[in-house]
């Protein structure tokens, strides 16, 4: 199983097209339907469902893209590594961010690093903190930033930044129309509430009510920010998340959390016992140094 061939494999996923894949990939159709049956008799399984008008992805098909990707994605890294390694600083650091503020928090790190290093590029990432986790084991990406806690046996970490803890809700909801301030943990009770999936965000969620002596009552755990806000304006129910959670929108309104607990960190992330590249190297202490104050 050659990298090419996993590319026109990705290609045609894409598409779902035979004809416009090949038109992507600037060859005639015949050798990539050759090349797509060649690989599904090597893993003895249908990739695809073959329509009239399109192609289907069967549930190895799905499987295998993403299988796919991801060592598409480590080969162009592990040969950015290599070539950064050979000619100094140069090359392309992977690094992942979690949805909220982590963006934000990054982008000045991005502007100094780059102003440093002209010559550098950044492969960023998105998504839940957990995915990123994965990413990172998998060698997908070396640096992460993502959401406390981590498991500071495997990662090294070093706190980047903090956010309060908001509730997002329809505009008509009674809590967004009570006043202008924060909200107790105990407002919340008997509330349909939307949280994050992530498994520690969830039991500390439930620490905070069970301090309170009431239960939180979860109707939808989510990874995305933007979809959990979407539906607590359609009044689906209360959204628990990071203040930056929040888009300016006329049918939603935050009210954030009282408590001083009632917050999320950012920790800046990366494997123990893997050794990085010196640009991301450099990255790191770059990084350090313009968070001293958060370390602290």
């Amino acid at each position: 199983m050659e990298l090419r061939t996993l590319q026109y494999f990705i290609t045609v996923a894409e598409e779902l097209n035979i004809t416009r894949a090949a038109e992507k990939l600037h060859m005639s159709q015949p050798p990539l339907s050759a090349q797509i049956k060649g690989l599904e008799e090597e893993l003895d399984t249908v990739l695809f469902i073959r329509g009239k008008r399109h192609l289907q992805l069967t549930d190895s098909g799905e499987l295998f893209y993403r299988r796919a990707k991801e060592i598409v994605n480590l080969s162009d890294k592990t040969r950015s590594e290599i070539h950064s390694m050979g000619e100094g600083m140069r090359g392309t650091i992977s690094i992942g961010l979690v949805e909220g503020m982590a963006p934000d928090i990054a982008a000045e790190w991005f502007a100094g690093f780059l102003a440093l290093y002209p010559n550098i590029r950044f492969r960023i990432l998105d998504g839940s903190s957990d995915d990123l986790l994965e990413k990172l084991r998998g060698g997908i990406i070396s640096l992460a930033v993502i959401t406390s806690p981590c498991d500071n046996v495997l990662l090294h970490s070093f706190r980047v930044g903090e956010e309060k803890i908001a509730a997002l809700m329809s505009r008509e909801h009674p809590l967004a129309s009570s006043g202008e301030g924060e909200i107790e943990i105990a407002d919340l009770e008997g509330e349909s509430l939307i949280v994050p999936s992530r498994r520690a965000t969830i039991d500390m969620i439930y620490r905070w009510f069970t301090s309170a002596g009431i239960e939180p009552r979860i109707v939808c755990e989510m990874d995305s920010y933007l979809d959990a806000a979407a539906l607590a304006g359609r009044g689906v129910g209360i959204s628990i998340y990071p203040r930056t959670a929040y888009i300016p929108n006329d049918s939603l309104v935050f009210r954030e959390i009282a408590g001083g607990d009632k917050k999320m960190e950012y920790l800046f992330v990366w494997r123990k016992g893997h050794r990085l590249p010196t640009i991301e190297e450099k990255f790191i202490d770059f990084v350090k140094e313009k968070t001293a104050p958060q370390q602290r």
